[in-house]
């Protein structure tokens, strides 16, 4: 196509470009109607037509192309954020989606889902992490969404803790960069008394508070939506921790933008339902186990065959069993691989054997972005 020299022309080229997106982009949908029609007719259809892995290999092919010859000045993300959409729309023709996560509006979570799942699914926000495992379980939701890890805060434990008894399967993960910000009716910090926050925030903001507001009071309450509608509802004095997103929502200005200790603040996110994704060539798989108690060198034995196998092991966190008097931890282990490789599933007989409690959270495509 001929570089434009005048408005008129490049105005015109945009018309027709965007003429034949739309053209390609109606194929695309009219296919992804077909391939659900293909599946029932072969009896591969369970209703459910998502799968993580197809979904990580088109992402990761689009970054690709995005460095080629043909690649344009969009960003990685940016090009990758475009294509999730045009997937999410047409998922929504083949299987509509029901997403649980921890609501209210404008959490984190909920940014989360929109990033993997696209906006063409019905988000239902829950009240607590345990409510999503349990709408996931009864079929009330297709997935769910809940985070596990920041990069400031640790590690949510009460995901781990449902993780260790239910019966769904991690089936992928998402990254979201993470800006907290101040919010409130008012415009000015000099009369804030009371500031609401989850308390992973409250953690991850903890410098910024004690050097700016260390006389207000700090009242944790279940998630950034929440502290956003309640600082909306009580009004002047009252502040909250929360995101751009739940601002809006709830009509409140910004006092102070990005007042996170480290800049670098990230959470993890992961997606649980009840099918195993397919490999998709660059997976994690998660595992959680206990170690004999009294046996020297027990934790090393779990871990040995991972080294010996040559798997990189990505996170290991350990959670005290919940009502155990003695000293019991779960050790929950994330390595690359996929438990369906026979290299993967040698190593996972082989920590079975030398575990107390042994279980497989799920094998997953890495997240892309």
């Amino acid at each position: 196509m001929k570089v434009p020299q005048t408005l008129p022309e490049a105005r015109q080229q945009i018309d027709a470009l965007d003429e034949q997106i739309q053209t390609l982009i109606s194929q695309r949908a009219r296919i992804a109607q077909q391939v659900a029609r293909i599946k029932e007719r072969s009896g591969a259809g369970d209703g459910n037509h998502y799968r993580p892995s197809r979904e990580a290999e088109v992402l990761r092919r689009v970054i690709e192309r995005n460095h080629g010859p043909n690649g344009g000045p969009l960003s990685d993300e940016s090009i990758a954020r475009l294509m999730r959409e045009i997937m999410s729309v047409c998922l929504s023709l083949e299987s509509p989606l029901t997403i649980a996560y921890l609501g209210p509006e404008g959490t984190y979570t909920q940014a989360a889902v929109q990033k993997h799942f696209g906006d063409s699914v019905t988000a239902k926000p829950m009240r607590a992490i345990d409510e999503i495992f349990r709408d996931v379980e009864t079929g009330a939701a297709d997935y769910g969404v809940v985070p596990v890890a920041n990069s400031i805060g640790g590690v949510v434990n009460n995901t781990l803790d449902e993780l260790v008894h239910t019966q769904l399967r991690i089936c992928g993960e998402v990254t979201l960069a993470v800006h907290h910000h101040l919010l409130s009716l008012t415009g000015d910090t000099e009369t804030i008394t009371k500031v609401y926050s989850h308390a992973q925030s409250f953690a991850q903001c903890r410098k910024w508070l004690d050097a700016r507001l260390p006389r207000a009071e700090r009242e944790v309450v279940s998630s950034n939506g929440e502290a956003a509608r309640r600082a909306a509802e009580e009004g002047g004095g009252t502040a909250a921790i929360a995101s751009l997103q739940a601002g809006r929502i709830n009509k409140l200005n910004v006092l102070a933008a990005n007042i996170e200790d480290e800049l670098s603040n990230e959470t993890r996110f992961l997606i649980v339902g009840k099918h195993d994704p397919e490999l998709s060539g660059d997976d994690l798989t998660s595992i959680v186990m206990t170690a004999h108690r009294n046996q020297p060198g027990a934790l090393f034995k779990l871990l040995q065959p991972l080294a010996e196998a040559g798997l990189d092991m990505t996170r290991l966190e350990s959670r005290q069993v919940r009502g155990s008097v003695l000293p019991d931890f779960y050790f929950f282990i994330d390595f690359a691989g996929h438990a369906t490789d026979p290299k993967v599933r040698e190593v996972l007989d082989t920590v079975r054997g030398e575990a107390a409690f042994f279980k497989i959270l799920g094998s997953y495509p890495r997240a892309v972005m």
